[in-house]
């Protein structure tokens, strides 16, 4: 029987081979087995939508919930597709520019990956 490496993310033993990917059912990170490139840097921060899919910057997104915007600005609409976002390490997770709204920033829990 052979033993699978820990995954890089979370540090899980809990991996399995999925063909030629090894995934981690924790975190739902995938890589290749022997690739150390694949992993994040240690310490870095994982940013998951709704469904725990991992989100990257430049990734499209779609909203999951009707969002009202502070300061009677309008409401962001559910399923209103928000592209190219950009990760950043705040409590709004996800900063991006929305149609007919304008920049702004967004929680990742009510968002999910198209």
């Amino acid at each position: 029987m052979s033993t699978l490496p820990p995954c890089p993310v979370c540090n899980s033993a809990f991996t399995y081979e999925d063909g030629d990917m090894l995934v981690c059912p924790e975190c739902a990170h995938e890589w290749r087995a022997g690739d150390g490139a694949a992993a994040p840097e240690p310490g870095a921060r994982v940013y998951k939508d709704a469904a725990g899919n991992l989100l990257q910057d430049g990734d499209t997104v779609t909203v999951i919930k009707d969002l009202k915007l502070k300061g009677g600005g309008g409401t962001v609409k559910i399923g209103t597709k928000v592209k190219n976002i950009r990760l950043v390490d705040s409590d709004h997770d996800i900063d991006c520019k929305i149609d007919g709204f304008g920049a702004m920033s967004l929680k990742s829990e009510f968002v999910k990956k198209a």
